[in-house]
Parts: structure tokens; sequence; C-alpha cells
């Protein structure tokens, strides 16, 4: 009990000395920065007519002094309501399990009211902005590949746009690799026809004479295994597969 009372009496010299020092500095009179305004930093008269990037440090840095000032004001309310928990003596107990606090915890964290297990701040909000319920994915109110659509969308617009070239590099790719000719959204995606069968297999008008392209969709066929083998699809329809170099 008496090493307690000697913590107690540590952490009420810790917390009143920085209650102090905030209090010093918040009236100080510079609050952050904050005192000065946008123009007095940039030297303009006026910030409307200066593109979002000609300021960016200024904003930068103005945000900066906001965030800072706000977690001087909430620490200043978690000194004082760990101090009143003193004067009630409460103080070194957690309010929601009525456990005591351990002296570590106390010794890193004198405002604390929490025990570990309980502190309110080791729980992640699960809140999400609005935006994500429309913008949920790239073209998520134009493309409508999920509901069996196979005719022309916003996401296929968009590759007939990205085609002509982007700013983007293969470390930025979809599926980063080292091709530049293999960049845009879902470049994979089978153009023109739908099984990979269907892009280096062909027949004349008649229907009898099977054809085969050796391009890199019958490389990945072959490669990967996929389906059958030609020499099955040869026995299966009965022609003679010609191959055209």
């Amino acid at each position: 009990m008496v090493e307690r009372q000697s913590l107690f009496a540590r952490m009420r010299d810790n917390l009143l000395q920085q209650q102090a020092e905030i209090e010093r500095r918040l009236e100080s009179g510079e609050h952050y920065g904050l005192a000065s305004s946008l123009r007095d930093n940039t030297g303009e008269l006026s910030s409307i007519d200066n593109h979002p990037g000609d300021v960016a440090s200024e904003v930068y840095e103005r945000g900066k002094d906001v965030a800072l000032l706000e977690q001087d004001d909430l620490h200043l309310v978690r000194i004082g309501q760990a101090l009143a928990a003193m004067d009630a003596g409460t103080y070194g107990t957690c309010l929601t399990c009525g456990k005591p606090i351990p002296a570590e915890r106390l010794e890193a964290i004198p405002e604390t009211l929490y025990c570990v297990d309980h502190s309110p701040r080791q729980y992640v909000s699960q809140r999400r902005p609005a935006e994500e319920d429309y913008l949920d994915n790239p073209f998520g109110r134009s493309s409508r590949d999920d509901y069996g659509y196979n005719g022309f969308d916003g996401e296929d617009a968009w590759q007939i746009v990205e085609s002509w070239g982007n700013s983007d590099s293969p470390a930025m790719a979809e599926r980063p690799g080292d091709n530049y000719d293999r960049l845009g959204t879902e470049d994979d995606e089978n153009d023109g026809y739908v099984e990979p069968l269907e892009s280096f297999l062909a027949t004349d008008i008649t229907g009898r004479h099977v054809s085969v392209v050796r391009n890199r969709e019958y490389s990945a066929y072959m490669h990967e295994g996929e389906g059958a083998t030609l020499d099955d699809l040869a026995d299966d329809s009965r022609d003679e597969l010609r191959y055209d170099e």
C-alpha cells in the first residue's frame, strides 16, 4: 500500500508538470503556427488564384499544426480526468473491470484510467467512408460484368482510351511485371473471343478444314495443358489439322 501511495504521488507530480507545460505552450500565442495566416506564410495577397500544388507545403504544415493543437487539447482533458480520479480516490483502478492498473502501465501512461485489456485506444473503428458504398471498385457504377452482361460497358470504354497510353509503369500495373505492352486494366481479358481455343483454331467456310495459328494464345494453351490436346481434337472432329506457321 505504501508503494502504491508513493507511486500515485509521483504520478501526480508528473501529471501536473505535463499540464503546466502544455498550458504554457498553448498560451505562448503561436498555437503551432496557427496564429499566422496562410497569406503571411506564402507572401501572396490571396491564394485563390494559385494551383493547390503551389501551396502544398503550406497546406500540409497547416494541417499538421491543427493536429498537434487537437492532440494537446485532448491530452489536457485526460490529465484533468486523471487528477480528478486522484482526488476521488479511484485513480489506479480500471474504470471498466475495477482491477488495479499495473504500476508499469501507470509509469508509461500516467493519465490512463484503464487497464491494457479495456483501453479504448486499442479498438479499431469499423466505420468506413460513405463514398465506398458507391465507389467500391473502379467502374463500380458502369461495369456490368458481374451481371453476366457481355456487351459494351464503362470498363470497355476505359480500356479503349487506356490503349492509347497512360502514365503507368510495369511496377504500377495491375499485375506487376516488366512488359510495357500489358499495362492496361484487365489486359489479359480475351478480346474478340470467349475461350482461348477460339483465338488460334479456325475452319474454312465449309467447316471441314481446321487451321491452327501458333500465336501467343496457342503457346500459352499448350504450355498450361488446358483442355484437350490438338491430337484429341483431330480424333474427335475426324478432320485433318493444317498448321499455319
